[in-house]
C-alpha cells in the first residue's frame, strides 16, 4: 500500500451532545484486530489527533476495479470510564482523503453493559448490492382529503428503517438530515472524485430523499419511517459509518438544495445507479465521475442525465433551527441582533466544548467572536475562516439545538 489517507475520530455521549474527554482509542487493521497500529486519547472536544494510515493506490477509486478494493479497512476500539465500549469494524480509508469517524458511546447502566458494535459493510461501488427497483420520478399526490405539503422544507430528522420496508424486525434510527445525506454520499460514491461529480451526486441524493419526505411515501403505505437503507428501494445508509471531510463540507454548504422541473412542486425522485454493473434511467455514478473529469459542472452533469429542464432549487424553510441565516456573511465589523444570537449560541455550545472561548454577548463581531467561530469551525470540520458563512451559521444552529436538548431521539 504505497498511498495513505488520514483518520480523525470524534467521540460523544449518546445522551445529549456531550464530548467524551480522555477516551482511549485503538486503531488496527480489520484483518488483524489484535495488533494495534496506533493508540490515541480524545481531547476536551472528544476528538483524537489526525493520524495517517496506509491506503491502496488512489487510481483504484478512479475507475471500476471489480477485484481490487480501493480503500483499506480499520477497526476502531474505544473505551472510556463510565461508558460501554464501542467497536467499529471496517472503517474505510481512501488515499489522500481525510475520514471522519463518529463514535457515540452509551453511558453505563447500573448493571454491567455490553459492547456497542458497528459493522461497516463493503462500499456500494465495490460490494454486491441489489439494484434499485424502478420508480416514476414524479409521484401521484392524492389531494382529496389528505394533507399535502404546500412547500419543500428541510426536515430536522430522517427516520431510517435499516432494512427492506416489510422487515418489521429492522431497527428505525432517527438521523439528523445533514448527517443522513453525508452518510449516504459516503456510502454511494468515492470522495476522491471531482468536486462537480460529488456535488451532482449529493444533489441527486438530497432530491431523492426530499421526494420521500414531501410525498410521505412510506407513511402513506402505513409505515412509521421516512426511508429505508435498502438499495433495492432507496439508497445505502450505514449506522455509525465514517464520512469524508470533503463530502462533509460540501453537504454543509448545499444541504438546502434539491432538483426541480418547471411546474412540478415536489422534489424530483432522482433515480441513479453505478453505471458499471447496473444501468438505469437516471444518473450513472461512474459516468458522472468521468463527466467531472472532462470539466462538466454539477448542473451540466445533472442535465446530461435528466434533461435540460432540470434545475437546482432551494428549500423555503429549514426545520429545527432557532433562526434563519441573515442572508450575508457575518465577520469582523458586523453587529446587531443576529451577532448577539450567534454569541449566545456559541456560549451555550462552549459549556459542552470548552475549547471554544466564552464571549461577551454584546452584538459586536470583534476579534474574540471571530476566534470563537474559528475554534468552532476547527472542532466541527469546517474551513477555519473565523467568518460565519451559510454553512457555519447552520452548523452552529444545529449544534446549539443538539447541546440544548437533554437527549436526541433514538
Amino acid at each position: 500500500m504505497p498511498d495513505s489517507g488520514s483518520l480523525k475520530i470524534s467521540v460523544v455521549s449518546s445522551l445529549g451532545m456531550i464530548p467524551v474527554e480522555g477516551a482511549s482509542v485503538s486503531v488496527s487493521y480489520t484483518g488483524d484486530p489484535g495488533a494495534p497500529l496506533t493508540e490515541l486519547v480524545t481531547d476536551s472536544s472528544g476528538q483524537t489527533p489526525t493520524v495517517e494510515l496506509p491506503a491502496p493506490p488512489l487510481e483504484l477509486s478512479l475507475q471500476p476495479e471489480p477485484d481490487a478494493q480501493p480503500y483499506s479497512e480499520y477497526n476502531i476500539s474505544v473505551t472510556a470510564e463510565g461508558y460501554e465500549p464501542v467497536l467499529v469494524s471496517g472503517s474505510e480509508i481512501l488515499a489522500n482523503e481525510l475520514s471522519l469517524q463518529p463514535i457515540r458511546m452509551n453511558p453505563l447502566p447500573d448493571t454491567e453493559g455490553g459492547e456497542d458494535y458497528v459493522n461497516i459493510p463493503a462500499h456500494t461501488l465495490f460490494g454486491d448490492y441489489p439494484p434499485k427497483i424502478p420508480e416514476e420520478e414524479i409521484k401521484p399526490m392524492d389531494e382529496s382529503g389528505e394533507i399535502v405539503l404546500s412547500r419543500v422544507v428541510i426536515p430536522e430528522y430522517i427516520i431510517v428503517h435499516d432494512g427492506v420496508p416489510t422487515d418489521s424486525t429492522a431497527q428505525n434510527y432517527w438521523v439528523r438530515y445533514k448527517d443522513y445525506i453525508k452518510n449516504v454520499a459516503s456510502c454511494e460514491v468515492y470522495s476522491t472524485w471531482p468536486e462537480s461529480a460529488l456535488y451532482a451526486n449529493i444533489l441527486v441524493i438530497m432530491s431523492f430523499t426530499l421526494n420521500r419526505v414531501y410525498t410521505e411515501w412510506y407513511r402513506n403505505q402505513g409505515y412509521n419511517f421516512t426511508i429505508t437503507s435498502s438499495t433495492a428501494y432507496d439508497q445505502k445508509w450505514v449506522y455509525g459509518r465514517n464520512i469524508y471531510e470533503n463530502i462533509d463540507v460540501l453537504v454543509d454548504t448545499v444541504f438546502a438544495n434539491y432538483l426541480s422541473r418547471p411546474g412540478v412542486r415536489q422534489p424530483i425522485f432522482t433515480s441513479y445507479c453505478d453505471g458499471n454493473r447496473v444501468t438505469c434511467k437516471g444518473l450513472s455514478q461512474w459516468g458522472s465521475k468521468y463527466l467531472g473529469d472532462e470539466g462538466y459542472s454539477a448542473i451540466e452533469i445533472i442535465r446530461y442525465y435528466y434533461g435540460s429542464d432540470m434545475f437546482i432549487n432551494t428549500a423555503e424553510a429549514i426545520s429545527g433551527v432557532p433562526s434563519s441565516f441573515p442572508g450575508y456573511d457575518l465577520g469582523i465589523g458586523s453587529s446587531g441582533e443576529k451577532v448577539r444570537q450567534l454569541q449566545n449560541q456559541l456560549n451555550r455550545i462552549a459549556r459542552n466544548y470548552p475549547a471554544i472561548p466564552t464571549l461577551t454577548a454584546d452584538g459586536i463581531y470583534g476579534p474574540d467572536t471571530a476566534e470563537a467561530v474559528r475554534v468552532f469551525q476547527r472542532v466541527f470540520n469546517l474551513p477555519q475562516t473565523g467568518v460565519t458563512d451559510y454553512a457555519t451559521w447552520y452548523e452552529i444552529s444545529e449544534i446549539y439545538v443538539g447541546v440544548s436538548r437533554i437527549a436526541e431521539p433514538g
